[in-house]
């Protein structure tokens, strides 16, 4: 294999790109434990898909992004491990046709996981796939491209959220759960954060490219100070949820998740222009949701 298809692919399918999916799958999974169809095996099928998805997006979400110009406009001193794309076409590293070709053979691998779970352990998995591919498709491609319409936040909210654990639940259990949607919404608002502070190095050449997220639809300044009130939404649902429906109060563990959540908001408020140069504020935005994902499977599973 030449060594720049293989860093390429690398850099496309590094495993840190499931940790998102991972978080949700682990809620649906801590929803569905002590259930006497919970299934490691099963699990085990549905995180190669989500895997495999992950990095399809990947690829497709390059060739988006090289076309638009907006992985080109990034500029040396604005990147990051978290953003400014995974840059395999800009370094020259994977063809155009090398990236669709990544992106079509992990889509259709994900897609026969897929299909083996909706033929062999349940059937209604396969709308939820659908909405799920849909979506996905959606972020960066044609005709909808979410994340150029100020509607890829959203998106996120609801894949990652929602939509992951349901899934995972599911499959676990071959039922419905509201209560699985409700727990798991705070970690898509949480993961959607994470996002939000991944624009802001890539402003500049977001705005350039009319990419119209909402941290370029708002502004650095304006988005700096909405960072902290989205993190106070999903945790104040997260406080008010063992009240309205049946889930143990101990998946206020993920409270836990406030400090790292809170010195994210303040390095983002104290310098929104340039604060990924010299702050951490995208690994704590990440160790934020990662953390209210342990914390809540925990409580949900024990309780």
């Amino acid at each position: 294999m030449n060594p720049d298809y293989r860093t390429g692919l690398w850099r496309l399918a590094d495993p840190k790109i499931s940790i998102t999916s991972a978080a949700s799958m682990a809620i649906g999974a801590g929803m569905a434990a002590g259930h006497p169809g919970f299934s490691w095996p099963w699990l085990l099928v549905l995180g190669i898909a989500m895997f495999c998805m992950e990095v399809a997006k990947n690829a497709w979400g390059e060739v988006y992004d090289y076309d638009s110009g907006t992985d080109l406009r990034v500029r040396p001193e604005d990147r990051t491990d978290f953003s400014g794309g995974k840059r395999v076409m800009v370094d020259e590293l994977l063809t155009r046709q090398q990236t669709w070709g990544i992106a079509i053979g992990f889509t259709l691998g994900g897609l026969a996981l897929g299909a083996v779970m909706v033929f062999f352990r349940e059937p209604a998995l396969f709308w939820v796939g659908v909405v799920g591919l849909v979506v996905g498709w959606s972020y960066h491609g044609p005709p909808l491209q979410l994340v150029y319409r100020g509607l890829g936040e959203l998106a996120v909210v609801i894949c990652y959220g929602p939509l992951i654990a349901l899934a995972t639940y599911m499959l676990m259990t071959h039922s419905f759960g509201t209560g699985v949607i409700w727990l798991s919404l705070p970690l898509g608002i949480l993961i959607a954060a994470f996002l939000w502070v991944n624009q802001f190095p890539d402003y500049e050449a977001d705005r350039a490219s009319d990419k119209r997220n909402l941290v370029v639809v708002l502004g650095k300044e304006r988005a700096a100070i909405a960072l902290p009130l989205i993190y106070a939404t999903a945790f104040l649902m997260l406080v008010i949820l063992p009240l309205l429906i049946e889930v143990s109060p101990l998946v206020w563990l993920g409270l836990l998740a406030i400090p790292p959540a809170v010195l994210a908001s303040y390095w983002t408020l104290a310098d929104p222009q340039t604060f990924h140069r010299h702050k951490p504020v995208q690994p704590m935005a990440l160790i934020t949701f990662v953390v209210y994902s342990i914390g809540t499977t925990i409580g949900a599973a024990v309780g």
